[in-house]
């Protein structure tokens, strides 16, 4: 006649090849960097905001599998209500969109400023484009209020200005987190 095992009951085997549909939650909820270095776009070949929008939605589109046009129109429509242009050289053209998941930042630096209808009149050389969640406007403005506070402080816009490459333009916006 057979045994019975003593003690506490233990899992089968088969079910430890399950394991990976077990949700993660360490890691629920968690921040991560509002921008990624694939994010930073340095150098861009464009002449015109509208030309400026398109590659920050055909980026957007190929890195977070949004749709480009809808991003493009989203942002152009933001930008007719009025200019995004915050001052000293500097913008934050966004959207809210049905089809962002959490929010998405690209930073964008063309090779010439352009002109972006800023309250001090002076072409734009440092762009910050931000899609959010259409149902998710209270973290929009809090990432809005964020951004313009470090682009309000003189010393986060020379460290940006002389960010000569993604990872260290990337490194200046770290302090600025998305909560998911």
């Amino acid at each position: 006649m057979g045994t019975k095992p003593s003690g506490p009951a233990t899992e089968p085997d088969w079910m430890s090849d399950f394991t990976y549909l077990q949700p993660d939650f360490a890691n629920m909820n968690a921040d991560h960097p509002l921008l990624e270095p694939d994010d930073v776009l340095i150098d861009l070949h464009v002449t015109t905001r509208h030309a400026l929008l398109e590659e920050i939605a055909r980026h957007m589109a190929r890195r977070h599998c949004l749709p480009r046009d809808r991003i493009a129109e989203s942002l152009a429509a933001r930008e007719q209500l009025g200019s995004t242009g915050l001052g000293y050289c500097v913008a934050i053209p966004h959207a809210r969109m049905a089809e962002a998941k959490r929010p998405v930042a690209v930073f964008a630096r063309p090779q010439i400023p352009l002109a972006f209808d800023a309250p001090d009149s002076k072409p734009v050389s440092d762009f910050l484009a931000l899609i959010v969640p259409s149902d998710s406007p209270q973290q929009h403005l809090e990432l809005l209020s964020s951004i313009a506070t470090h682009f309000g402080e003189r010393s986060f816009r020379e460290s940006l200005r002389s960010a000569a490459d993604a990872a260290s333009v990337a490194r200046c916006f770290a302090p600025i987190r998305v909560h998911d």
